[in-house]
């Protein structure tokens, strides 16, 4: 086990966070992600909102977070629009990782370009990001968290 994973399991039994998805409608073409805005995740779970969204989630890290969101959306074809909103959590900025892979891929040792969070690379290969590239339209807002303001987005 490397540095950042067992990082990762430390932080897991002093910091657990259980909710990490909600699924609304199917239909949908429409995902929320709220980064590490717990609060809002809880608010928009609990909103007439559901109604709208396919699914509402956290994202945390900048590595494993994105390639499992990336494998995510890349095998529901129905999912175009991401909605980025919530604060990023210091260091890991995993929204800004997000839009940097979505805008410029990653180089050749699967690392973020022009990512500033702490430790950017990632598992996924190229085909699959691509795939997410071409598939996804990314609305940025970091740092958004009035609910009022999210659900004009949708």
């Amino acid at each position: 086990m490397n540095l950042s994973e067992l990082a990762g399991q430390i932080c897991k039994v002093l910091l657990p966070i259980n909710e990490e998805v909600f699924f609304g409608n199917p239909d949908s073409n429409v995902a929320i992600c709220t980064l590490s805005s717990m609060n809002l995740l809880r608010e928009i779970s609990n909103s007439h909102l559901m109604q709208k969204v396919a699914l509402a989630g956290r994202l945390l890290s900048e590595n494993k977070g994105i390639d499992l969101l990336v494998k995510y959306i890349n095998k529901h074809p129905n999912l175009d629009t991401i909605i980025i909103c919530g604060n990023d959590a210091a260091g890991h900025k995993a929204g800004h990782a997000l839009s940097c892979l979505h805008k410029f891929g990653v180089d050749k040792d699967n690392r973020i370009i022009n990512c500033v969070s702490s430790n950017p690379f990632l598992s996924i290969s190229d085909l699959e990001i691509r795939q997410f590239q071409k598939q996804i339209t990314l609305i940025e807002k970091i740092g958004q968290t009035n609910l009022e303001k999210i659900r004009s987005l949708v």
